[in-house]
């Protein structure tokens, strides 16, 4: 009789002196708990009202600041459309707190608003995300749990209900957003982003590029990068060393933001007393 044949044959005898005993048979291993997957993004979300008085381009759509943004959309609109769509556009800035969140919003609000594009912004601050604050929205799956592998791009869309616009927020809270931007299951997330849809704009606000690395590694990802600048904030130092850091990549242009307004000027006292007549 081989060892194996020995074995079963103790076993098989252990087993029938058991249940003569009355002893209960092993209770089998519990199944191992399937992974925890964060929420998916709610039904309830597609008709959002965010009242953040600064989303001019839906609560002051005859401002002048809000036909700035028109002005910057049409712009974008001429230097991304031609035998190539360049639909995935970066925001960011070199230093906190210059404006590159809201931005990207009005942007996005902005080009929604269009008969021709559908848009997606996407929050990839995860150290400091704002998307969802500003469309009083609660944080939930979001971008975080795509580049960990917890959820699925389509399960992190959120419709708005605000033109053609839909979001993708940050999601989970993370520790390593730097090396997660700089993985190759960033590059393919991004490649979908961009190829999912043909008619549609990826617009990504990202975290400032002077203090943290992320915004780095996605600037050489997307098809353009808009650099806001706020007046009286960045340096002309601050401004040349990011500018510098983003060396090789494709710079679309800049937004100089909270620009000091000339009361003087014609352009603007005209647009002061337009009324509309309907």
């Amino acid at each position: 009789m081989s060892r194996i044949e020995v074995a079963m044959e103790k076993a098989a005898r252990l087993r029938q002196e058991r249940e003569v005993a009355g002893e209960p048979a092993a209770a089998p291993h519990p199944a191992a708990a399937p992974p925890k997957r964060p929420a998916a993004a709610s039904a309830q979300y597609g008709v959002l009202s965010p009242t953040d008085p600064f989303l001019v381009n839906l609560h002051d759509p005859h401002s002048a600041t809000a036909e700035e943004y028109r002005k910057l959309k049409s712009a974008l609109v001429k230097m991304t459309t031609g035998e190539v769509f360049r639909n995935t556009i970066m925001v960011t800035s070199s230093v906190p707190c210059e404006g590159k969140s809201l931005t990207a919003l009005n942007l996005a609000v902005s080009l929604s608003q269009e008969l021709d594009h559908t848009v997606l912004l996407v929050d990839a601050d995860l150290r400091r995300p704002s998307v969802h604050r500003y469309l009083n929205v609660e944080q939930g799956v979001g971008l975080a749990d795509v580049l960990t592998g917890k959820a699925q791009i389509g399960e992190t869309i959120v419709p708005t209900g605000i033109g053609k616009l839909s979001v993708i927020r940050a999601g989970s809270q993370v520790d390593n957003p730097a090396e997660l931007f700089s993985s190759q299951h960033n590059k393919a997330v991004i490649a979908e982003l961009k190829n999912r849809y043909p008619d549609r704009y990826i617009i990504i606000d990202t975290p400032p590029v002077l203090p943290f690395a992320e915004s780095r590694s996605l600037a050489h990802l997307v098809d353009g990068v808009l650099f806001v600048v706020m007046e009286r904030l960045a340096s002309q130092a601050n401004i040349r060393e990011a500018v510098e850091s983003l060396k090789g990549c494709p710079i679309l242009g800049t937004v100089y933001n909270a620009a000091a307004v000339d009361g003087t000027d014609s352009r603007y006292s005209y647009y002061q007393g337009y009324e509309r007549t309907e």
